[in-house]
């Protein structure tokens, strides 16, 4: 370990070398959080870090204004995908190829700025969905890497998918499975569906593209951490560009001072959960993208309320624009009344750590995977699409921190749901069941593991300081 004067000495040498470090997101939720907790963990260990997304995504952010933590500088700056805010925004598959295109060149006018203004940029770090940054850092001369914002096992499937390293299980083959080093038997339905499905064809093309170019990066950043996935990363070792586990970013630093939250947050959820006994609420949150049908609304909170629990339910209010009815009637909120809280949007860092959280109801986006095993909260899955399948696998199978809740056989309007007895049942099984405490062992075995993988001389630790060394060491060589 490198212990304090290891650290003091990188700290000094990334003032001598003025390292300037630009992160360019995707403007979700989902990959704006990873990133900015990478930012500001670089920042407190004395770098000059710009953080930057596009123009729309910056603007609901909140507080972006320069800000030190610890001895270095935390700065955003924000890029225009070329859409007009008050045209109508059109497919997905239309607004990625304007991102690419626009995006691209007000991000390389963005990058020739920082040189211009005296802080000419030592690394570009990007995530998934702007592969394109990697080609502007490469056509620009700067180093760049990579936080991929899944697990290592997922990155690991991606790699086997893009290569053609494997044969991958097809709707038309759905009975076979997939085997991959250092990875559980897979089915079908455990595999990322944007491999496999058509309706995502444009996710997959983006994501994939990005392994394209992933071999020139300097290395691959992870937010997990070794002891979780240790023998998927050696077993990736001889294919890859180095894979550095360095998470759980969201304890990396306690600046709270900017948060990546494009929704306010209820902070008052905070004091409710101080009223309840511990060990008792269900927290219950499925991201920023997935919304559920209204029958699997109705569903899980007839399930909910029978189980008898107190719990938090993070409901969005989808925009006007949408369509959408509220996730929530207020029916069910009446009826609730007294028996738990729904909100908005909640600070879910904060809420998994509450003691008077006993399990936590999940899509099991990467995200909130790792916040939960890294809080030591059991899980309740309930993946929806992409990654999360994968995840979900993983959290019950291999962590053993939960149940992952079944469809019904019987259908409603052609679609499969999870019925309110099986909502009651799992509660019941994660929080009083038989194999409830042992969910929970096993919680705080991971809890434990994510700690020491982030202090000083840990796992993700050391990769932090190899990352800022490889930085430096590019930086004195130009």
């Amino acid at each position: 370990p490198e212990g304090k004067l290891g650290a003091s000495r990188s700290l000094m040498e990334s003032k001598k070398y003025n390292l300037h470090v630009l992160l360019v997101s995707y403007p979700s939720q989902g990959h704006i959080n990873p990133l900015l907790r990478l930012a500001k963990c670089l920042a407190s260990r004395g770098l000059t870090i710009t953080f930057s997304t596009i123009k729309s995504a910056g603007q609901m952010m909140g507080n972006t204004t320069s800000t030190n933590i610890g001895l270095g500088e935390l700065r955003f700056e924000f890029f225009s995908d070329g859409w007009d805010s008050n045209e109508p925004l059109g497919s997905l598959d239309e607004w990625m190829h304007q991102l690419e295109t626009a995006g691209r060149e007000s991000f390389t006018e963005l990058v020739h700025r920082q040189s211009l203004t005296g802080r000419p940029v030592s690394c570009i770090i990007n995530n998934p969905f702007v592969p394109w940054a990697s080609d502007v850092a490469a056509e620009l001369g700067i180093p760049f890497a990579v936080l991929w914002v899944q697990s290592c096992a997922v990155y690991s499937i991606c790699y086997h998918f893009h290569h053609q390293l494997a044969q991958f299980p097809n709707p038309d083959q759905k009975d076979t499975t997939l085997d991959l080093p250092s990875l559980p038997t897979l089915e079908f339905g455990d595999i990322p569906d944007f491999l496999t499905l058509n309706p995502y064809d444009s996710l997959r093309r983006v994501i994939l593209s990005q392994f394209k170019k992933i071999d020139k990066s300097f290395c691959v950043l992870v937010d997990s951490f070794e002891e979780l996935e240790r023998e998927i990363v050696k077993s990736m070792s001889h294919l890859s560009a180095p894979i550095r586990p360095i998470g759980p970013l969201f304890k990396s630093t306690n600046d709270v001072s900017v948060r990546a939250d494009l929704w306010k947050a209820a902070e008052d959820c905070l004091q409710w959960l101080d009223s309840q006994s511990p060990n008792s609420v269900v927290y219950i949150c499925f991201g920023s993208l997935v919304t559920l049908s209204e029958e699997q609304t109705e569903e899980l909170s007839s399930g909910l309320l029978k189980a008898g629990l107190p719990f938090l339910w993070v409901a969005k209010n989808p925009a006007k624009s949408m369509g959408s009815k509220p996730e929530l009637s207020d029916g069910f909120k009446e009826e609730a009344e007294g028996k738990g809280m729904v909100v908005e949007w909640c600070p879910q860092e904060q809420v998994l750590a509450h003691p008077a959280v006993s399990c936590f109801m999940t899509h099991c986006g990467w995200n909130s995977s790792m916040e939960s095993l890294s809080s030591g909260v059991p899980v309740i899955a309930f993946p929806q699409w992409g990654d999360q399948h994968t995840n979900a696998k993983f959290l019950v199978d291999v962590y053993q921190v939960g149940l992952r809740m079944k469809k019904s056989t019987s259908e409603r309007h052609g679609v499969a749901l999870v019925d309110r007895e099986e909502v009651e049942r799992c509660i019941f099984e994660v929080t009083k069941g038989v194999g409830a405490k042992e969910m929970k062992k096993n919680a705080m075995k991971w809890k434990r593991a994510a700690e020491e993988a982030g202090v000083d001389g840990g796992s993700s630790y050391r990769n932090i300081q190899l990352l800022i060394a490889d930085i430096q060491r590019m930086a004195s060589n130009e």
